[in-house]
């Protein structure tokens, strides 16, 4: 590759340019479709994702009506045993003693029930969110189908070519100097269509129409060395003389003077 010359090096990326705009307009025909695709994906995993969080929830508000239930049990089984005692008291102290337990265990029934009752107003207010986002999941899920299907008919029709496109790109970018293609690369990133390397044409860079100087326009005829436009930071690869030629002014025709 040390040994490339520039003209070699500019074919090179004009055959890299070739490919890569092939690439770009397959993209287009799929246009937001991959986007779409995916946003809706991911919609669904999110959907998924607090269903799973709901039922979580609903599996410890099941268990904490279980655990309540059991609490009642154990405080009417102490109201009983209580109630036993006072009949066997010696004096008013252990019988109001007896009584102010009866009365703890009797709030504490009340606070257990009430603990029921808000999880099972939880429990229903659960189940409709369940249900609400179990109707967006099958909602999402048919647009979903809908627009995979309908990527993976223009896929099928461009996959072999695409396939081609991209072993050929993989084949060019080896004849780069990696300096020369990483340069190639950024630039192809920060320009909005893709028109990295560029023909003048009409006396102005393509993709740009900013005028060449005459003197820059000899050097990337020339192809003695890379020449960059230097408001775009393309790479001028060639020069469409047919163009040039086509903008060149007719030369007036001198008149004649008056005897």
């Amino acid at each position: 590759m040390e040994n490339t010359s520039v003209a070699q090096k500019l074919e090179a990326l004009v055959k890299l340019q070739s490919i890569d705009s092939k690439l770009d307009e397959i993209k287009k025909l799929r246009g937001d479709l991959p986007d779409e695709v995916q946003d809706l994906e991911d919609e669904i995993e999110g959907y998924k994702t607090r269903l799973g969080r709901f039922s979580t929830e609903l599996e410890e508000l099941e268990q904490s009506i279980k655990d309540s239930r059991v609490g009642i049990k154990e405080a009417e089984k102490l109201i009983q045993k209580y109630n036993e005692q006072q009949n066997n008291v010696r004096n008013n102290r252990e019988y109001d003693a007896i009584t102010k337990e009866v009365e703890l265990q009797e709030l504490e029934i009340q606070i257990l029930e009430k603990k029921i009752k808000e999880a099972h107003e939880a429990i229903e207010r659960k189940k409709e969110e369940i249900q609400s986002i179990e109707s967006l999941i099958s909602d999402r899920g048919a647009d979903l189908d809908n627009k995979q299907q309908e990527l993976k008919e223009i896929l099928e029709d461009s996959e072999e070519e695409e396939s081609k496109l991209r072993s050929d790109r993989e084949k060019a970018t080896k004849k780069i100097e990696p300096k020369l293609l990483k340069y190639y690369e950024k630039l192809r990133v920060n320009l909005s269509n893709g028109l990295a390397v560029v023909s003048v044409k009409r006396g102005a860079a393509e993709g740009c129409n900013i005028v060449i100087p005459p003197q820059k326009i000899a050097e990337i005829r020339e192809k003695k060395k890379i020449v960059i436009d230097e408001h775009s930071g393309r790479i001028l690869a060639d020069v469409d003389m047919e163009s040039m030629t086509d903008d060149k002014p007719k030369r007036a025709t001198r008149r004649k003077k008056k005897a």
